[in-house]
């Protein structure tokens, strides 16, 4: 039964002064001088985010992306002390399978606003009755309106599982699917270790072919289209890391530039969204909808959850360093596979992951690549996440 006691609608109201103030804010930026002949090898060019930033002020509405995010059921709840929104979208459908969604860092809910309505009724969207889910997505402790963090530890990933399971438990799921992506991906793999009885299978995204702070790659041997992962996370291991340094060692640092600085924070988001999109995307909004990035970086910035997701990386990888000194063979590293749901991995134009690495035993149940899309699949190929999770849940029912 659901306990309606510790749920409580939600409706976003950001105030006018608070509009007023990060327009104001982002008309006295102070830009730095442009260097002749750079691009974005040294991260994001100053004439591009310029035009960003006039947009934002000048052409972005937030008011009528505040009423499209008002029109989807929001809640929050409090679990372990720490506040927790999360929107919640139940299915036409009788025989509908609940369904958890878990984004990543740099996002939000706001990820997976185009995959909603396919998800809970495929019958409008052309497809089977039988398909449909129950949607629940929330946003991870310290992002966007799961704020403000109430002690240290919230971004530990196992602690968010067990709040997930707690969440659903609480809307009265006793039987669920699981999808996350990037960070998400890690705390769906928890939340099915907690929940094994619960959890009726795990599709996971957004991962990497190894843990980043770990050795390069070797490449020899590898099928062609498994060396050119390989050669992209070295790539990344070596060129496009410094983000996850910062987080991971000195967020509060961080936090202060993105916190008091709009630009800081557009900078900050925009150089990942450009970085982990899909390669054939010379910009990031060729790769995803620009008023929709511009939502999820709005409520970072509203919300201030830029400074606090920061820490969030800092304790998610403190639990990492912790399990891999216990446990030093990971998941991403080539550990065998722990008994549990059947899985899903969905490997999409610019992951990294590589199935030899990620599953060496063979036991992932159901494997997929595609030829399109990147980090944010629910922005770039909603058609390919949406048939993947279909296909994949389809015999789990």
């Amino acid at each position: 039964m659901t306990n309606h006691d510790n749920i409580h609608p939600f409706t976003i109201a950001i105030s006018d002064a608070d509009l007023r103030d990060l327009r104001e804010r982002l008309e006295r930026t102070r830009w730095p001088h442009a260097l002749a002949g750079t691009g974005w090898e040294r991260g994001v060019p100053v004439d591009y985010l310029r035009q960003l930033a006039t947009y934002w002020r000048e052409g972005f509405d937030w008011r009528k992306q505040e009423q499209m995010l008002n029109a989807i059921p929001q809640f929050t709840t409090t679990i372990d002390e720490q506040p927790i929104h999360f929107l919640h979208v139940k299915s036409p459908e009788p025989g509908a399978l609940p369904l958890i969604l878990t984004h990543g860092w740099p996002s939000s809910p706001v990820e997976f606003v185009n995959v909603i309505e396919p998800l809970t009724d495929p019958v409008a969207h052309g497809g089977d009755p039988g398909d449909a889910f129950h949607v629940v997505i929330p946003s991870l402790p310290g992002y966007g309106f799961s704020t403000p963090v109430s002690k240290p530890g919230c971004g530990n990933l196992f602690r968010v599982a067990q709040a997930w399971a707690e969440l659903m438990a609480r809307l009265g799921y006793d039987r669920y699917a699981a999808h996350g992506t990037d960070v998400g991906s890690g705390v769906t793999d928890l939340l099915a270790m907690l929940a094994p009885d619960r959890v009726v299978g795990t599709h996971l995204s957004g991962t990497v072919a190894a843990m980043p702070f770990g050795p390069a790659l070797e490449t020899d041997g590898l099928p062609p289209a498994d060396r050119d992962r390989a050669v992209r996370f070295n790539e990344f291991r070596s060129e496009g890391i410094g983000y996850l340094h910062m987080q991971a060692t000195r967020p509060q640092t961080l936090a202060y530039s993105i916190n008091d600085s709009p630009v800081g924070q557009l900078a900050w988001i925009v150089d990942r969204v450009w970085a982990s999109t899909d390669p054939t995307a010379d910009l990031p909004e060729d790769a995803v909808d620009l008023d929709q990035m511009l939502t999820n970086i709005s409520i970072y910035w509203f919300t201030c959850s830029g400074a606090s997701s920061a820490n969030g990386t800092y304790e998610g990888m403190q639990a990492w360093r912790q399990m891999s000194a216990s446990q030093p063979q990971t998941l991403e590293s080539g550990g065998d596979q722990p008994a549990g749901p059947p899985k899903a991995v969905a490997v999409f134009a610019a992951d990294t992951t590589i199935r030899s690495m990620m599953d060496p035993a063979g036991k992932i149940e159901h494997w997929s690549e595609f030829d399109r899309g990147g980090h944010f699949p629910a922005m770039e190929t909603p058609d390919l996440l949406i048939a993947d999770l279909q296909d994949f849940f389809r015999r789990l029912r």
